[in-house]
């Protein structure tokens, strides 16, 4: 695509939440020269992008999915990433269910609440776990994707037996990392960001992600 004006769009973040698009947009700040990130890095309402189905069977499947779908639709670098929790004693479940572990999707008391209950006799030398992000870059070219990248990021911790903090959402509030004492939900959130597997696959990915827009933009 040819060099953009200063606030037309070169990046589309495939999500409606804002706080993904803040996280993302402080990573990429002043790492690519011309790039405005507040107005020129932008989620999927913004762009017009379409809604698309987790229809994958792992976080990498379901990350590219979305990435390339907005990159084709929208003709700019996309970005998506799916994430969840990984219980070691359920096998690594509820994994990409996590958000409809109790069959609606994306409500977090209730999901939540089932997982507690599951592992209620679940003794704490086994309440291991993890949460796992796979975050994916798709290029537009002219016949299609021209590049994808996945990269990936886990926070390894141990589930509590209720829910502590009023930060965070979905499953923060029983995971504590490992080398803490407080929960996911607890932590503000600078820390959180420093250590979340979405933060870590972010910056895996930071490289291709310049790389694509300083091409993109010499185009």
């Amino acid at each position: 695509m040819s060099a953009a004006g200063v606030d037309q769009p070169r990046l589309v973040l495939a999500t409606h939440n804002k706080g993904k698009l803040k996280e993302l947009r402080e990573l990429l700040r002043g790492q690519v020269p011309g790039l405005d990130v507040d107005t020129q890095v932008v989620d999927a309402a913004a762009a017009g992008a379409p809604d698309v189905a987790e229809t994958g069977v792992t976080f990498a499947e379901n990350s590219l999915l979305k990435a390339r779908a907005v990159a084709e639709a929208t003709g700019l670098v996309a970005i998506a990433d799916d994430s969840g929790l990984a219980v070691d004693v359920l096998g690594g479940a509820p994994g990409i269910f996590s958000a409809r572990w109790s069959g609606r999707h994306g409500d977090d008391v209730a999901n939540l609440n089932l997982l507690l209950a599951q592992l209620s006799d679940v003794p704490d030398s086994f309440r291991g776990a993890a949460f796992v992000c796979a975050a994916a870059l798709a290029v537009p070219g002219p016949d299609g994707i021209a590049q994808e990248t996945v990269e990936y990021g886990q926070l390894e911790g141990t589930l509590l037996r209720e829910p502590r903090g009023e930060g965070g959402f979905g499953y923060d509030p029983v995971l504590q990392p490992a080398g803490m004492d407080r929960s996911c939900a607890e932590l503000t959130s600078e820390e959180k960001n420093a250590i979340s597997h979405r933060g870590q696959a972010f910056r895996a990915l930071l490289p291709s992600i310049v790389s694509a827009l300083l091409k993109a933009g010499s185009n």
